[in-house]
């Protein structure tokens, strides 16, 4: 993969509901092609949430924890095809591919996923591979949680038009402009 290959940043800095986060929980993804399919790189703050207690790789119910998630979703004809990627700080990651609004066809796909932790923050890099993602153009968007119970945090990088935090809300995400 170029490293000068054109990217697109999505910062996660507002609370689900549109606020802003507090500056000390804003985190961010680099989104570039590689190959047909799409690098991540995470860049986010460790809250120090408990990690999963299973082996890094293909973790289910992964959002229960402190997870870094990016969605994108192809703008065809409903229904619509999205793919979800759940990172943690840890090594641990859940992909699962939609047809229609929550209807996993596919669970826990295995990814080349590397994680970094360090004191305060840790970083990650994922490759997507083609066949995970949908048809092109897409849209996409980001989001990050942590805590636990009512200190139970939802950012977003766009926020997107609802009464709870609902990350399943593909027909709302932005361009996803990778020329």
């Amino acid at each position: 993969m170029h490293r000068d290959a054109p990217q697109r940043e999505l910062i996660i800095d507002k609370v689900w509901s549109g606020e802003a986060a507090e500056a000390y929980e804003v985190a961010h993804i680099r989104v570039r092609r590689h190959g047909g399919g799409l690098e991540l790189q995470v860049e986010a703050p460790w809250h120090r949430d408990p990690q999963p207690p299973a082996t890094a790789g293909p973790t289910d119910r992964l959002w229960e924890f402190e997870v870094v998630e990016f969605f994108v979703a192809g703008t065809g004809s409903p229904p619509l095809r999205y793919t979800e990627v759940e990172l943690s700080p840890f090594g641990h990651h859940l992909v699962l591919r939609f047809f229609g609004v929550r209807n996993a066809v596919d669970r826990a796909l295995q990814l080349r996923y590397d994680a970094q932790l360090s004191e305060d923050r840790w970083t990650g890099t994922a490759v997507i591979p083609a066949r995970y993602l949908p048809p092109e153009p897409w849209t996409a968007n980001a989001f990050a949680i942590h805590g636990a119970g009512a200190q139970r945090r939802f950012l977003v990088a766009h926020p997107m038009k609802s009464d709870q935090p609902d990350f399943h809300l593909p027909q709302e995400f932005p361009p996803l402009d990778l020329a």
